[in-house]
């Protein structure tokens, strides 16, 4: 079997927008091609498996990551955990020292990653209605996220909200790892989740906004 090559869409280093670490420093590493078409998405350019990307080994990968001097690496997508080689690369990240956080989509099983010898956090993001993607959540993943971890809620509607909320209290969320509720830019207003959080008493759920949205133009690629 060749060497595996990973189809990178992007890598930069940039500040964590969102969840625990945001607005810490970190290096990006986007994957390209994913299994879902949410209606929202922010990032359709990396989706298709044709679409652009360089080959780069896991060598290549790894001396990116070093000489950035960058303590934090996030891999993201499209799904980072559809491609061949990411436990591979999980493993030799950590063994350098790195945080390694994975940004999925939630329909991939987590089981085997958090299996690994070095366990990277997760930030899983649980597809909502209007996403259109609701059906291809893998709901046996919210029993692996633990307290180093994340659930990330993107809602633009109430039926949205309302979709979060059951989910949070029905898995018990808030009880054991971090939980925030986003919102689809530009499709609802933030201060709406915050009266429907203040309505439902959403003790231990955060507001997220994607600060990178904020500091650049929305549309901006590489931050």
């Amino acid at each position: 079997m060749g060497k595996v090559l990973y189809r990178v869409a992007e890598k930069f280093i940039s500040i964590n927008g969102e969840g625990p670490h945001a607005g810490e420093l970190a290096v990006f590493i986007r994957f390209r091609g994913c299994s879902l078409r949410c209606s929202y998405c922010d990032t359709a350019w990396a989706q298709e498996e044709d679409g652009p990307c360089t080959q780069e080994s896991l060598e290549e990968l790894c001396a990116y990551v070093k000489e950035s001097g960058i303590a934090n690496v996030t891999l993201t997508g499209g799904e980072p955990l559809q491609r061949e080689g990411m436990e591979e690369l999980i493993e030799s990240l950590c063994a350098m020292g790195c945080r390694v956080e994975i940004e999925t989509n939630g329909s991939i099983s987590l089981e085997r990653f958090a299996a690994l010898e070095n366990r990277p956090v997760f930030t899983m993001d649980y597809k909502l209605p209007s996403s259109g993607m609701e059906s291809a959540m893998d709901l046996n993943a919210l029993a692996i996220l633990g307290p180093h971890d994340s659930v990330k809620f993107v809602s633009g509607s109430e039926e949205d909200l309302e979709r979060a909320a059951q989910i949070i209290e029905r898995y018990g969320l808030t009880g054991r790892t971090h939980v925030f509720i986003s919102p689809v830019f530009g499709r609802i207003d933030p201060e709406d989740i915050v009266s429907f959080m203040v309505s439902r008493r959403l003790n231990g759920v955060r507001l997220q906004l994607q600060m990178h949205k904020f500091i650049w133009d929305p549309d901006k690629r590489g931050v």
